[in-house]
This record gives structure tokens, C-alpha cells and sequence, in this order.
């Protein structure tokens, strides 16, 4: 696998990201003109309902999956990059740290872990700024 680095660290799953985006926003699209075309023959409005609604909760279905699966990635790499910290440093992570710098921190040699917390606290760093600031890049392949 490629060595990680701040150009090429964002992943993308093509079905996921593309087909699955794209099919998904013309089912969408579709429905609501086919309930448009139902409503103004007065046919089939009921069917053509059903239709907008299934598209609905399979766009509400799409969301939540990634955002559950996302939510849960995050509490685990808080939980993993703060006992990480704690083993570096005998101390946990400040509580002042946002979400979005923890991630971002995941990503510092343990080398580099803690100045580059207290920095990221001190000027507010926001989590492009704490990627680009890292010398020695730990690869996360697991994440998507």
C-alpha cells in the first residue's frame, strides 16, 4: 500500500462516493417528477407517493448509515489518540481540543503527538493546518 501523506490521505470508495451518490440523487430526481406528471393527470398519485417517500427514506437510510459509522470511527480514534497521548505524556489530552483536531492529530509521529496538541490548543489550529504542520506522517489505513 502507498505511504501516506497529507496530499493523499482522503479516501474515497467509488461505488460509495460516486455510483451510489449518483444513482441515489435520480432515484430522487425521478420520483418527484414522476409524482409531478401523476399529480397533473390525476393518475396513479398514490403509487407515485409511495415512490417519493421510498426515494426519501432511502436518502434518510444513505445519510445515516455513513454518519452512524462516521460518529462511531470518531469516539473510537478520540479513545485510541488520547490513551496514545496519555502513554506518551502520563497525561490525558487537553479538554479544550475539538473533535476535528483529534482526528487531524491521529495522523503525528508519537515523536511529534504532544508539542503538536498543546500547539494545536494554544493557536487554535484547525485540522488542515494540524495535518499540514506534521513532519513525520502516521498512515491511518483504516478509516474510509
Amino acid at each position: 500500500m502507498q505511504n501516506q501523506h497529507y496530499a493523499n490521505h482522503s479516501r474515497y470508495v467509488p461505488l460509495y462516493h460516486y455510483v451510489a451518490t449518483t444513482l441515489l440523487l435520480a432515484i430522487l430526481i425521478g420520483s418527484f417528477i414522476n409524482l409531478y406528471h401523476a399529480v397533473n393527470k390525476a393518475e396513479a398519485v398514490y403509487s407515485a407517493s409511495l415512490i417519493c417517500a421510498m426515494a426519501l427514506l432511502l436518502g434518510l437510510v444513505w445519510f445515516f448509515a455513513r454518519s452512524f459509522a462516521l460518529k462511531a470511527q470518531d469516539r473510537a480514534i478520540r479513545a485510541e489518540e488520547n490513551f496514545r497521548h496519555f502513554i506518551l505524556t502520563g497525561k490525558p489530552f487537553d479538554n479544550r481540543l475539538r473533535m476535528s483536531q483529534i482526528i487531524a492529530l491521529r495522523f503525528a509521529g508519537d515523536d511529534e503527538l504532544a508539542a503538536l496538541a498543546q500547539k494545536a490548543v494554544a493557536e487554535n489550529l484547525s485540522s488542515k493546518q494540524i495535518k499540514q504542520s506534521i513532519q513525520n506522517w502516521r498512515g491511518d489505513y483504516s478509516r474510509v
